[in-house]
């Protein structure tokens, strides 16, 4: 009881309190850290005279500007006047964005010892609190100082689920608690799960520089100073290795390879079934699950319930830390996970909330007051000026492209603040509106002549350096960056753009090069893009309204601490949507639950792999194993004892487990293949059978067999099948090919009769998966291209998908791939293991097999270790012993998108490549080491 009582005084910080404390502080006026700004310009529609005087000229013609050359500008727009309304009347003055503003200060260490991380009792070693100060975080927030001091957390002895808003400041409190637990100890480990590849990048890129200079010691029981002296002392020994898991790496990852592993959710449950497995899972004392309202999308999210279950299974002393910004009932995963939960709604910048609709905008200063404004408009009548008064209103357009009034105000509404130097992230419902937004914000932006020059040659460097990527330069991109506008869609396997693209676009965006960047709402929750104000064009994505947790999402990315001292959003909404958006905007985030039995494949897996890693050898096991789900604190008994039962009984039907005389549970050798390439159950039946008619007839005079094997079972986000394509691909299939065809049963009269516009029928289990095979082998053929050298934008082309599309099929194919060898190595068939080894290898290269030694060199891939095959550079060794300037001719060469520079950007295009050609000098310098002492090993 007296442990309820602490608990319970501990938990009731809430927002309120936080209030009180920022009425005891004196507040101060933050003038924030603007964002370099083009010059100060005047409204676009006094410079109407100007405009005409510039004459139009074709797309593709280029001028002389500065000695450079640079596209020509297309037909300019101008963005409509946003008038201030005092009272009933409109004032002729058009708006000054100035948000300066007078607000309560986050309090200080001054003020409070305890929000510097170098207070005794964090226990931190001072190099990790100087590198957290040299990476802007010189102190915590009072609700941070409270979460991380609650009881037995910084020791590791609790667990903790928390959640506060999107900028709130998260991500500290699991990063101390997670770096406390492994700095403890030399043998400790930690892995941090996050959905997304992007965010692990992202995350893996921010934790190096955390943990720069620091060594791992066993803290002894001495005092402060003895611990802080050890750590200086040793310093230069036992670095933190952060290693990121994504994608398709072919090795059996141990706790020998990394100190904090950043993995993708699927990645970190194979992680910790195979550290289960061979005993290694003890060193495990930290585990961080980020966005953790995730656990109940059936997809993938569920599998985070599989892996924190097995670890409170296990007895070990793991801390787990969940963490998220939409979480409504906290309590659940509270009391799963046997620990502490916390709550707040602090945010350190303050969010000034609109509602833009028919051209007027409304004041709603929170979320409550946004409410009471949409329910005061009326969606099938005019609107009641009684009632509500606009605070601003924006002018309709004289453009035809602009005459939609919801497109006009997000071209008004982003102009304006990018005029004024600060960023602007717009939010469009699809693919194409997000270009489109894009071209238009970008024609109405300053023109080059009065673009600041520091500005606009940082862009035209970003170009460059946008062109010289492998994959080319999407043409959308081209013409709206030198403008200071992008798009940045992000996340899905139908992303138009590389993943170089957007990494480029963030960082220009992020140093305030871009001052627009437009995304689609997949991308509110990836990376953390800072913004001044959020636009959001319409609520919806796609057809459907997006949910409230995402509409959160979307309006927590406006204002960053130490970019802007306040953060806007403004909500554009249709009047044919307004009722739908009161409802949205009235909804409550959806409750969290457990999925486990929504879908027999989850619970079959979960039970399967248990079983597999010897967590589980009977039903007593299995019982305790399920107690200890999520699913047991929200489903009722019956129901998960009966979906128990029917699973171990398809298990045993699957042939995946046997079961004894004595009740006991063996996994067989397909079971374990399935755990061990992170199969769903019934994936695997499919797969299986696929390999053992392949081995019975394995086509080996061509690559199409061994490139459908490569291509992923489940569903790839939407990538459709283009029927033309398939049917003028199969007409130039060789011998070989035809025979892959003829194999798996794709029939040449099926495809033509798709093509005139049928339909693949998937009624029973046999047409499922034949339909699976058709779109296996068109995704082939898109692999067969790619490891032959074919750039990625000529396969887009030529498939008629976006690049990033190519690109995400290529990677998620190795990751499939990886899977794929694991589960031949497990099933003891290792001749097939080999083949698809070789060909994991081209396909990450992009290249035929005489390449795969020099695309090991990094810088090098596909075009580039063609042309310097072709140039007589055909091993390591000679790349190694070449001097960068012999290298500098052939990178030049290729640059896949050659443009005539002027004698300025030469040399800085020059200097850049001959950098590139000494790292290049140099990785093939320690690839020849490593090739040499092989040998020396083997004599």
């Amino acid at each position: 009881m007296a442990d309820k009582t602490k608990l319970g005084i501990w938990h009731t910080i809430t927002l309120q309190s936080a209030r009180d404390r920022q009425q005891t502080y004196q507040t101060t006026f933050v003038a924030g850290q603007k964002r370099s700004y083009d010059a100060t310009i005047s409204h676009a529609s006094d410079r109407n005279e100007a405009q005409k005087r510039i004459p139009l000229q074709p797309p593709l013609l280029r001028r002389a500007v500065n000695d450079s050359l640079v596209p020509s500008e297309p037909p300019r727009l101008t963005a409509s006047r946003i008038q201030h309304v005092d009272g009933a009347a409109v004032s002729d003055v058009p708006s000054e964005y100035s948000q300066r503003q007078a607000f309560a200060a986050t309090p200080t260490s001054i003020i409070d010892p305890l929000l510097s991380l170098s207070h005794p009792a964090y226990g931190l070693p001072r190099q990790l609190v100087a590198n957290f100060a040299s990476l802007g975080i010189k102190s915590i927030y009072p609700w941070q100082k409270q979460c991380l001091l609650g009881p037995d957390l910084l020791d590791g002895e609790k667990n903790l689920v928390y959640s506060a808003p999107t900028g709130g400041g998260k991500s500290l409190v699991a990063d101390v608690l997670m770096l406390k637990r492994v700095l403890g100890s030399r043998d400790a480990k930690a892995i941090l799960v996050l959905p997304y590849v992007a965010l692990v990048q992202e995350k893996v890129r921010w934790l190096r520089n955390v943990v720069t200079g620091i060594s791992r010691q066993e803290l002894g029981q001495g005092d402060e100073d003895d611990k802080q002296k050890l750590w200086a002392r040793r310093a230069d020994r036992d670095t933190v290795r952060v290693v990121g898991f994504f994608g398709g790496s072919k090795i059996w990852a141990t706790w020998a390879d990394f100190d904090i592993a950043v993995c993708t959710i699927e990645k970190a449950n194979s992680l910790v079934n195979a550290a289960i497995e061979d005993c290694s899972i003890s060193q495990l004392r930290s585990v961080v699950l980020d966005e953790c309202h995730m656990i109940d999308d059936g997809y993938r999210g569920y599998l985070l319930e599989l892996m924190a279950t097995k670890l409170l299974c296990l007895g070990q002393p793991v801390q787990i830390v969940g963490m998220s910004a939409t979480l409504t009932n906290i309590e659940l995963l509270r009391e799963w996970l046997q620990g502490h939960s916390y709550e707040t709604r602090y945010r350190p910048i303050p969010i000034e909330e609109h509602l833009v609709y028919d051209g007027k905008i409304y004041a709603a200063g929170t979320t409550a007051s946004l409410l009471k404004t949409l329910t005061q408009l009326d969606a099938r009548s005019q609107l009641s000026q009684a009632r509500v008064q606009p605070l601003r209103v924006i002018s309709p357009s004289e453009h035809k492209a602009l005459k939609d009034p919801v497109r006009n105000a997000v071209v008004a509404l982003a102009n304006e603040t990018a005029r004024a130097g600060y960023g602007v992230l717009v939010f469009s419902s699809s693919r194409a509106g997000c270009e489109l937004d894009a071209v238009l914000i970008s024609r109405a932006m300053p023109t080059f002549a009065e673009a600041d020059p520091a500005i606009q040659e940082q862009r035209f460097d970003l170009l460059s350096d946008l062109r010289s990527l492998s994959t080319g330069l999407d043409p959308k991109l081209e013409q709206t960056i030198p403008f200071g506008v992008a798009f940045h869609r992000e996340l899905t396997i139908q992303a138009g753009l590389t993943t170089e693209e957007r990494e480029l676009v963030a960082k220009a965006y992020d140093q305030g090069v871009l001052k627009v960047c437009v995304a689609t709402c997949s991308l509110a929750a990836g990376i953390n893009l800072p913004a001044r104000r959020v636009i959001l064009h319409g609520a919806r994505m796609g057809r459907d309204l997006v949910g409230p947790a995402m509409l959160r999402q979307m309006r927590g990315r406006a204002g960053r601490k130490g970019k802007d001292e306040v953060g806007e959003t403004y909500l554009c909404c249709r009047q044919n949507d307004l009722e739908a958006v009161v409802d949205l905007m009235h909804a409550d985030l959806p409750q969290i639950s457990s999925c486990l039995i929504s879908d027999k494949r989850r619970i079959q897996r979960a039970l399967l792999e248990i079983i597999a890693v010897r967590l589980a050898t009977g039903r007593g096991s299995v019982d305790d194993y399920v107690s200890k789900t999520m699913l047991a604190y929200s489903a009722e008994p019956g129901s998960i004892k009966e979906n128990v039962e029917a699973s171990i009984a398809d298990l045993q039907k699957m042939e995946f487990i046997t079961v004894d005389d004595y009740g006991s549970f063996q996994v067989t050798q397909l079971g374990k293949a399935i755990v061990a390439s992170s199969l769903d159950p019934e994936d695997g039946i499919f797969i299986h059978n696929e390999f053992k008619n392949a081995l019975r007839a394995f086509v080996m005079d061509g690559e199409m067999h061994v490139l459908y094997n490569f291509t992923p079972v489940h569903d790839l986000g939407g990538v459709m099948v283009n029927w033309r394509v398939f049917w003028n691909e199969m007409q130039q299939l060789d011998d070989s090919s035809l025979r892959v065809m003829n194999f798996l049963g794709l029939k040449p009269v099926i495809i033509n009769n798709m093509l005139h516009g049928g339909k693949l029928r998937e009624t029973t289990a046999e047409e499922k998966e034949a339909a699976r095979r058709y779109h296996r082998f068109y995704l082939a053929l898109q692999l067969r291209d790619l490891c032959n050298e074919m750039p990625i934008h000529r396969v887009a082309q030529k498939y008629d998908m976006p690049r990033g599309s190519v690109q995400t099929l290529a990677q998620t194919c190795q990751g499939f791939a990886a899977g794929m060898i694991k589960f031949c190595e497990t099933m003891g068939w290792g001749a097939m293991a080999a083949i698809l080894d070789h060909f994991s290898d081209r396909l990450k290269a992009g290249a035929r097999s005489d390449l795969l030694a020099l695309a090991k060199i990094t810088f090098v891939k596909s075009r580039t270790a063609r042309i310097f095959w072709d140039s007589g550079f055909k091993t390591v060794a000679a790349v190694a012993n070449a001097d960068p300037k012999e290298l500098l001719p052939i990178l030049m060469q290729a640059q896949p998108n050659k443009v005539k520079l002027g004698a300025k950007d030469e040399q800085k295009y020059k200097d850049k490549l001959l950098a590139k050609a000494k790292i290049i000098a140099d990785s093939a310098n320690k690839l020849w080491q490593i090739e040499m002492q092989q040998e020396l090993d083997e004599d």
